[in-house]
């Protein structure tokens, strides 16, 4: 069977990046089909809001961009056109009142759950006349247009070709919403280099003892610093039976990831007390009284109750220096080997994916003229605390744009405000 129409867009996809495109497609007064593998869209999306509905982060532009690391200046566009103000606008459209909090995270107020954002979210899609397909599973490319797809419910492949395409497949996390990352085959059978999947935003393993497994079990350790190599990140860490999870240790996966690729075990370094100046630590240390336990003393003086004692244990320090010097030092710069990473299918999120040399400014395949990728399909990472979702929804708001300035370099639409047929404007 093949479906024939060059009047319309694809999205593969029903993620936030697919499916805001989509919704700016639309927008912009294309007709767009979206394929979907699974029964419904947006699943990991409502995964995302099972523990704390962060949408973004109000944090400046500039240091916003930097969360992405080595890939800042493609985020910096790709912001300036999507922003975080952009994104609080568009809940509002649907009815979503949202809020920033005390850390910055921007998060729809106490009346809305997830599951109402997507609701709200089809239906605008509806209104548009966007057509959402599920169970409809991308098998590939058809000639130098085409899509291959197969019709889950009935078994039927087909072959669709559509003017242009997104693709917006998501990583190889949490596989059971459908990012699965299967689509690298395809890619990379197509020619289009690909980095292998590896876990971010993970938790860290450390082979504790049994008895320290036993004892601890899982407990945080609130109001820490933790440090890899030159790089350092406040928050809570837990304590775990495989080692340490928590939003720094989500933070400094990549560094992480990095100094165990140049050896194994790689260190973390613990400051148990961030807040208080070395000076004022140390004088601390000093007004321990001869005889009386450190396990007492720092529970006493410093508030540092169990489980730190075990830890310290744990990690060799049987005897706590008797120097107030060697002590602040322990207590502020605590290494603490890692052995691995967790694995995939429990990462938040993924590293890997389509490499940057294999898109333009405007996030095409350079090999294949009229599809765009978008989201976790693309080799990025960030931390935590509205950084992805933001990456997604604005590298699909931007790709969006590119296939509409495409269409109309190419003849097949009118060029969008402010263009003329056969130019395109430099990225933003």
């Amino acid at each position: 069977m093949q479906q024939n129409s060059s009047s319309w867009v694809a999205v593969v996809g029903g993620g936030p990046a697919g499916l805001l495109a989509a919704q700016h497609l639309a927008e912009a007064g294309l007709r767009v089909r979206v394929f979907e593998a699974q029964a419904t869209v947006g699943r990991k999306f409502l995964v995302a809001g099972h523990g704390g509905f962060n949408l973004s982060n109000a944090e400046e532009e500039t240091r916003f961009a930097a969360r992405y690391a080595a890939h800042a200046p493609a985020f910096t566009r790709y912001l300036h056109h999507f922003s975080p103000n952009s994104l609080r606008a568009w809940a509002a459209a649907l009815g979503i009142e949202t809020f920033v909090g005390t850390s910055g995270r921007i998060f729809p107020t106490a009346d809305y759950k997830p599951a109402q954002l997507l609701r709200a979210w089809l239906a605008r899609l509806q209104q548009l006349g966007v057509v959402l397909q599920t169970r409809h599973r991308w098998l590939g490319f058809a000639g130098a247009t085409g899509l291959r797809l197969r019709d889950e419910a009935t078994g039927t492949e087909f072959t669709a070709q559509p003017a242009a395409t997104l693709l917006a497949l998501g990583g190889a996390s949490w596989a059971k919403t459908g990012s699965d990352g299967q689509w690298l085959t395809i890619l990379e059978t197509a020619g289009i280099q690909c980095e292998p999947f590896a876990p971010s935003n993970c938790g860290a393993e450390v082979a504790w003892s049994v008895f320290f497994r036993e004892k601890v079990g899982r407990q945080p350790l609130k109001n820490v610093a933790l440090r890899c190599g030159p790089h350092t990140v406040r928050g809570e860490i837990m304590l775990t039976e495989y080692g340490l999870e928590g939003t720094p240790v989500y933070a400094l996966t990549p560094h992480l990831r990095a100094a165990l690729a140049a050896s194994s075990p790689a260190l973390l370094h613990l400051n148990l007390k961030p807040d208080l100046p070395p000076p004022q630590l140390m004088a601390r240390l000093g007004q321990r009284r001869a005889g009386s336990s450190w396990s007492s003393f720092l529970k006493e003086t410093l508030r540092l109750g169990p489980p730190v004692p075990t830890l310290l244990r744990e990690l060799g320090m049987l005897d706590f220096p008797a120097e107030a010097a060697e002590a602040a030092r322990l207590l502020t710069d605590l290494p603490i080997p890692v052995s691995g990473l967790r694995p995939l299918e429990e990462a938040i999120s993924t590293a890997g994916g389509v490499g940057w040399t294999e898109v333009d400014d405007h996030l095409m395949l350079r090999q294949r003229p009229g599809t765009f990728v978008a989201g976790e399909m693309l080799d990025w990472e960030a931390p935590t605390g509205g950084y992805l979702l933001q990456g997604c929804f604005s590298t699909g708001a931007w790709a969006a744009r590119g296939m509409r300035q495409w269409l109309a370099h190419s003849g097949l639409i009118s060029a969008p405000q402010g263009e003329q047929p056969g130019q395109r404007r430099q990225p933003e």
